[in-house]
């Protein structure tokens, strides 16, 4: 049988500068951004700074050899990487790059999303190893031309996909940013006149619903639908802003100031609330349900005026179940019965802080977080936002385990302060858009005066 063959209307025969032009772009352009094209349409940080970063080293790199060019690929991968990360969760990349080495301590093996991502990079990095053979040695002007315009076009379409969740990300306090706090706006530190405790309990990817009516209507919902905190204590909120994520927060909280943690290494801070309420003679205790060396919280929670800690080992080993999850810890559904036994056996008044763990995202199902039958929380949540649905689930549990211990008969008198530490940095616009990208909600129980 004949071969049948079909004749283009066109010819294909590039000529080789042209084919190292196409060999370039294919790796320096495709390549280098297809992982994060593909999110495009779910929604993802701004990359036109990146894209054209990349493009640049490429451009500067493509007369080498073999190995120069593919480990400068690799390096700028793993630059694009962190920037894209350090965006997804308001880092900047001082605060990131302090991050890094902490990376031991979590479990990205528990997210199917962490699973695929380095499937993803893995194939790329492997396509790339095989085509960078391919000689990308360009140098005619009007190519030159032709590559700073596909450059250009690739950075102007991430920018304009992106442009309406720009305020999303990358969350650094300017210069001359205004301060606000919650501890300060809801008038918490003011009232340590030491004849109650003090309770600050900051939650993790704790945000303002935005456009949302069944977010809204959720949030602090256990608090404001018990008769038992109407009785005993005074209720207030608001919101106030927030920069960067949780370290940065804590700074917010304790320090009243825009900083980070790292500041705090290296001395004391005698200005931080801790430190001021400890001159007053409140006992000042923190507690955590993650590891002490995360963020190297054991060395810096002193430097600010905290006397006592307890990390996840120490609350498991009183009593609390582990928690599973990218950030595997105590469950902290359990940690207010022990936060209430410390301020039952108190001596003296006492400032305890306690952050949270167990909403940081992902939040996936299974590992003793209750979180798989989300519905009991929201019908309208678990078919349109699971991944809220099972942020809220974990809230909720944490919420009726404190309500339980701080309106019981025997709980000492106390003023109690819930803040967000930032918006729930999810990667997709359906998700992330749904929250208030520049606040952070919290309450206020002030204990009523019974006198």
């Amino acid at each position: 049988m004949n071969a049948i063959t079909a004749k283009l209307p066109f010819s294909l025969d590039f000529s080789d500068e042209t084919k190292r032009l196409l060999n370039w772009a294919l790796i320096w352009l495709l390549l280098a951004n297809i992982g994060f094209m593909t999110l495009w349409f779910v929604g993802a940080p701004p990359r036109y700074a990146e894209i054209i970063t990349f493009a640049a080293v490429g451009l500067i790199v493509k007369r080498f050899g073999f190995w120069v060019r593919y480990l400068s690929f690799v390096g700028a991968m793993a630059w694009s990487a962190l920037s894209f990360v350090g965006a997804l969760f308001n880092l900047n990349m001082q605060s990131l790059l302090h991050s890094l080495k902490f990376f031991a301590e979590i479990k990205p093996s528990n997210s199917i999303e962490y699973i695929f991502v380095a499937i993803g990079i893995l194939i790329v990095m492997g396509f790339t190893f095989r085509l960078m053979r391919r000689d990308t040695n360009f140098s005619a002007t009007p190519h030159m031309i032709a590559a700073g315009l596909m450059c250009a076009g690739l950075a102007a379409t991430d920018h304009q996909i992106g442009k309406g969740m720009r305020g999303h990300y990358k969350r650094s306090a300017p210069a001359g940013a205004i301060f606000g706090s919650a501890q300060k706006d809801s008038g918490f530190a003011a009232v340590a006149d030491g004849k109650r405790h003090l309770v600050l309990v900051m939650v993790e990817s704790l945000g303002v619903p935005m456009d949302n009516a069944e977010m809204s209507r959720l949030l602090f919902i256990d608090y404001k639908q018990s008769e038992a905190i109407k009785a005993r204590y005074e209720i207030s909120e608001g919101t106030n802003p927030y920069y960067v994520s949780t370290t940065a927060a804590e700074v917010r909280e304790l320090c009243g100031r825009w900083g980070d943690y790292y500041e705090l290494l290296d001395g004391k801070d005698d200005s931080c609330l801790p430190a001021q309420l400890a001159r007053k003679g409140y006992a000042t205790r923190a507690m955590h349900s993650f590891t002490a060396e995360f963020f190297e919280r054991s060395t810096w929670y002193p430097h600010v005026g905290f006397e006592a800690q307890e990390f996840a080992q120490d609350i498991v080993n009183k009593g609390a179940l582990p928690c599973g999850g990218v950030f595997a810890g105590a469950c902290d559904r359990d940690v207010p019965k022990q936060m209430a036994a410390h301020l039952k056996a108190a001596k003296q008044p006492t400032f305890m802080y306690w952050l949270t763990l167990n909403s940081h995202l992902p939040v996936p199902p299974g590992q003793n977080l209750n979180v798989e039958n989300c519905e009991r929380i929201s019908p309208i949540l678990a078919k349109e936002f699971p991944q809220i649905c099972r942020q809220f689930a974990i809230f909720h549990d944490v919420d009726v385990a404190m309500i339980k211990e701080i309106t019981a008969k025997d709980f000492p008198e106390a003023d109690i302060l819930i803040v967000g530490d930032h918006m729930p940095p999810y990667f997709d616009r359906h998700h992330r858009s749904q929250f208030d990208p520049g606040n952070v909600p919290w309450l206020y129980l002030k204990h009523k005066d019974t006198k």
